[in-house]
C-alpha cells in the first residue's frame, strides 16, 4: 500500500516554498537597484576603484615612513612622487628602445610582408600575383567603403583614451588622498553609524581591505611569473627588446584577456620582423604555453591561496565577469568574489550559534 500525501504538511512546504521564493526575490529586486545605481555613479566609481587599487600598491612603503615618524601628508606626497617616477620610468623603459629600433623594425616589417608574399605565391599555395594584387584591392575597396565606420571607431577609441586618462589623473588624486587620511577613515566612519552598525561596518572594511590587498599582491606575483618566463623565451631566441616585452608583459597582466593578447601580438610581431617566421611561430607557442599555465595553474593556485578561494571559484568568476561585463568584469571579478566571501564569512559568523562544549562526566549533578 502506497503512502499518501499529508495534506498539513503539503500546504506547510508550500507556504515555505512561498516565502522563501519571495525573499529570495526581493534580495534581488535590492541587488539589481544596487547595479542600477552603480552604472549611473560608474564615472566616479571607476576612479575610485583604481585609485583603491593603486593604494593596496603602495601603502607598505607609506607605512613605512610614517612609522619611521614622517608626517601623514608628507609620506603620502613622498609615495606619490616615488609612484609616478616609477610608472614614467616603466613607460620609458618600453618606449625608448622601441623608439630607437623603429626603422629598422619599420623595414622588417615591409621585409616580413614581401616575404609572406613570395611564400604564398610558391607551394603548395601557388597563389599568384594577380590573385593576391585582387585580394588587396578588394580589401582596399571595403576598407573605403567602411570609412564612415572607421572614423566612427577611431573616435570612440580617441574617447576611450581620454576618459582612460581621465580616470587615471583622478585615480592618482585619490590614491594621495587614502595614502594621506586612509587610518582615519574606520574611526570615523565608525562615529557616522548607528547602534551595531558602528563596530560590524568598520571590521567588514578592514577585512575588505586585506582582501584586496592580497588580490593585487598575488595579480604582480602572476605577471612577474609571466615576464620572466616569456623574457627568458625572447632572451634564448635572440628577440631583440627582450626587456621592454618583459615589463609589458608584467604590467599587462593587470588587464586580463585583452593585455595578455596586446603583449603576445607586440612580442609576436617583432620576433617576425627581426628573426623569421620561424621563431616568430616559437615566440607564439612559448606565449601560448605561458598563458595556459598562468590561466591553468598559476593564477588559481596563487589567487586562491591569497583570497580565501578556491580556484574552481576563481576560474568561474573570472568567466562570469567577462561574460558579463567584458573587460572590466574579468579584472574586477577576482576581488569581487573574493568581498562577498569576506561580508558572508562575517555574517556566518555573527548568524551562527557558539560551539557547544561537551559534557563533561558528573557536570549533570
Amino acid at each position: 500500500m502506497s503512502a499518501t500525501l499529508n495534506a498539513g504538511k503539503t500546504r506547510a512546504a508550500l507556504r515555505t516554498s512561498a516565502r522563501i521564493s519571495g525573499e529570495l526575490l526581493l534580495v534581488l529586486v535590492a541587488v539589481a537597484v544596487v547595479l542600477w545605481v552603480l552604472g549611473r555613479m560608474w564615472p566616479i566609481v571607476w576612479p575610485l576603484i583604481v585609485g583603491l587599487l593603486l593604494t593596496t600598491l603602495t601603502w607598505p612603503p607609506t607605512r613605512f615612513l610614517r612609522r619611521r615618524g614622517l608626517a601623514p601628508a608628507l609620506a603620502a606626497s613622498l609615495v606619490t612622487v616615488l609612484f609616478l617616477l616609477v610608472a614614467t620610468g616603466t613607460v620609458a623603459l618600453i618606449a625608448v628602445p622601441v623608439t630607437s629600433q623603429s626603422e629598422e623594425l619599420t623595414d622588417g616589417v615591409v621585409e616580413g610582408i614581401q616575404r609572406l608574399r613570395e611564400w604564398a605565391a610558391g607551394p603548395p599555395l601557388n597563389i599568384g600575383e594577380e590573385r593576391i594584387a585582387g585580394a588587396f584591392d578588394t580589401a582596399t575597396a571595403r576598407v573605403q567603403d567602411s570609412a564612415g565606420t572607421i572614423v566612427s571607431t577611431v573616435a570612440t577609441g580617441v574617447s576611450t583614451v581620454f576618459n582612460g586618462v581621465v580616470t587615471a589623473v583622478l585615480g592618482l588624486f585619490l590614491m594621495f588622498f587614502f595614502l594621506k587620511d586612509g587610518p582615519r577613515f574606520l574611526p570615523w566612519l565608525g562615529r557616522q553609524l548607528p547602534g551595531r552598525l558602528a563596530t560590524d561596518v568598520p571590521v567588514v572594511a578592514a577585512r575588505c581591505w586585506t582582501t584586496l590587498g592580497s588580490f593585487v599582491r598575488s595579480q604582480a606575483l602572476v605577471g612577474l611569473i609571466d615576464a620572466v618566463l616569456i623574457g627568458l623565451g625572447l632572451w634564448i631566441l635572440g628577440v631583440p627588446l627582450v626587456l621592454p616585452l618583459a615589463v609589458l608583459t608584467f604590467v599587462s597582466a593587470f588587464v586580463p584577456i585583452v593585455g595578455a593578447l596586446f603583449a603576445g601580438l607586440v612580442a609576436v610581431l617583432i620576433a617576425l620582423v627581426s628573426n623569421g617566421l620561424m621563431d616568430a611561430l616559437i615566440v607564439l607557442a612559448i606565449i601560448v604555453g605561458v598563458q595556459q599555465l598562468e590561466g591553468n595553474v598559476f593564477q588559481p593556485m596563487i589567487q586562491s591561496r591569497g583570497l580565501g578561494l578556491h580556484a574552481a571559484v576563481v576560474l568561474l568568476a573570472v568567466t562570469l565577469g567577462g561574460s558579463l561585463v567584458g573587460i572590466v568584469g574579468s579584472l574586477l571579478a577576482v576581488p569581487v568574489a573574493a568581498l562577498i566571501a569576506v561580508i558572508w564569512n562575517y555574517l556566518r559568523e555573527q548568524l551562527s550559534d557558539p560551539p557547544q562544549e561537551p559534557l563533561t562526566r558528573g557536570s549533570h549533578l
